[in-house]
C-alpha cells in the first residue's frame, strides 16, 4: 500500500503531470514563431513604428498565450469534468465570497476614491501631503505584509484580540478581516485614476455654478460627475478586478478554511495543492475570463474617454 501510495505521489510530482498535450505546446510554438516573423517584416518596411509595434506585439503575445493554455488546461479532460469543477459546493463557496467582498470593497473604494480626489484636485488645506501619502501607502506596501498588520491589530494576540475574544466578535479568519485586507490593497485604484483628471479640468466650472447659484452637492452631481464619469468608471473596473484577483493580504488572513473563507484564488492553490490540475485550471478559467472582460471593457472606457476629450478640445 505504501509503495502504491509513494509511486502516485511520485508520478503526480512529476513533471509530466502538469505539462499541456504535445500538440499544444507545437501549436503555440508555431503561432509565437509566425506572430514574430510578422513583426520583424513589419519593422523592415517601416522603422519608425518598428520599435512601437513590435513591444506592441511581444507584449500581447505574452498575454495572450499563457490565457490560451489556461483554457487548454481546463478542458483537457474533458467538458464534464470542467462542469463538474465548477459546480462544486467548495467553488460555488468561493464564487460567492469573491463577488461578496468586491461587492463590499468596491463601492467604498468609490466613495473614499471620489471624495480624496475631490478635496486633492480641487481644495488647498493642511495635510493634503499626508492625504496623498494616505493614498498611495498601498502601492509600497507588500499584500502579504498588509495582512500581517491586521493580525497584529486584530489577532488573538494584537492590539484588540482579547477584547474581541470577550465580546465573541470575530474577525480574523473570517469575512471581515477578508474584505478589510481587499479594501486596503484596493483604495488608491479609483483616486489615483481621478486625481489627474479633475486636476486637469480646473476649477472654473464649479466656480461659475456656485455663482450661479448652485450648492455644493448640485455642483458635484451636475458638473463634476458627468465631468469624471468615464474616469471613475475606468477605476472601477480595474478595482473590481483587482479586489476579485487579490491573493497575498487574503491569504493570510482568511486562515484558508475550506469552503467558507476562501476566495477564488485561494480556492485555485488549494486545487493545485492537491494535484487535482484539471479542476485548479477550471476554476482558474473563471479568473481569466474576468481578465478579458476587465481588458474589454478598460479598452472601452479608453476610447470613450478619447472621444469626449476631443469632444471638450472641439467645444472649447
Amino acid at each position: 500500500m505504501n509503495i502504491n501510495s509513494n509511486a502516485l505521489a511520485e508520478k503526480l510530482q512529476s513533471r509530466d503531470a502538469t505539462r499541456e498535450p504535445t500538440w499544444v505546446r507545437y501549436t503555440l510554438i508555431t503561432i509565437s514563431l509566425l506572430f514574430f516573423l510578422s513583426c520583424l517584416s513589419v519593422c523592415k518596411k517601416d522603422r519608425q513604428c518598428s520599435s512601437h509595434f513590435f513591444l506592441r506585439g511581444t507584449s500581447s503575445q505574452i498575454l495572450i498565450l499563457p490565457l490560451i493554455l489556461v483554457f487548454v488546461e481546463a478542458f483537457k479532460q474533458g467538458v464534464g469534468v470542467y462542469a463538474q469543477a465548477l459546480v462544486h459546493p467548495d467553488t460555488l463557496s468561493a464564487v460567492k465570497l469573491t463577488l461578496l467582498t468586491a461587492v463590499i470593497a468596491v463601492p467604498l473604494n468609490v466613495v473614499f476614491g471620489v471624495s480624496a480626489a475631490w478635496c486633492v484636485a480641487k481644495f488647498n488645506f493642511r495635510g493634503k501631503s499626508i492625504l496623498t501619502t494616505i493614498i498611495d501607502m498601498p502601492f509600497s506596501v507588500s499584500p502579504v505584509i498588509a495582512g500581517l498588520m491586521l493580525v497584529l491589530i486584530f489577532g488573538t494576540q494584537g492590539w484588540f484580540g482579547s477584547w474581541l475574544m470577550d465580546n465573541d466578535i470575530k474577525i480574523l479568519y473570517a469575512v471581515p478581516a477578508i474584505v478589510l485586507a481587499t479594501i486596503f490593497i484596493t483604495v488608491p485604484f479609483v483616486a489615483r485614476e481621478l486625481i489627474p483628471l479633475m486636476e486637469a479640468q480646473g476649477t472654473e466650472e464649479e466656480e461659475a455654478a456656485i455663482v450661479l447659484g448652485a450648492s455644493g452637492w448640485q455642483t458635484f452631481w451636475k458638473v463634476t460627475l458627468p465631468n469624471i464619469k468615464w474616469g471613475l468608471i475606468y477605476g472601477v473596473i480595474l478595482c473590481n478586478a483587482r479586489a476579485m484577483g487579490e491573493f497575498g493580504a487574503v491569504s493570510v488572513v482568511s486562515g484558508h478554511i475550506r469552503g467558507e473563507t476562501n476566495t477564488l484564488p485561494l480556492h485555485v492553490e488549494i486545487l493545485y495543492n492537491e494535484y487535482t490540475f484539471s479542476a485548479a485550471f477550471a476554476v482558474s478559467s473563471l479568473l481569466a475570463l474576468l481578465a478579458i472582460v476587465t481588458l474589454v471593457l478598460k479598452t472601452w472606457v479608453e476610447i470613450r474617454q478619447e472621444k469626449q476629450n476631443k469632444h471638450n478640445d472641439s467645444t472649447v
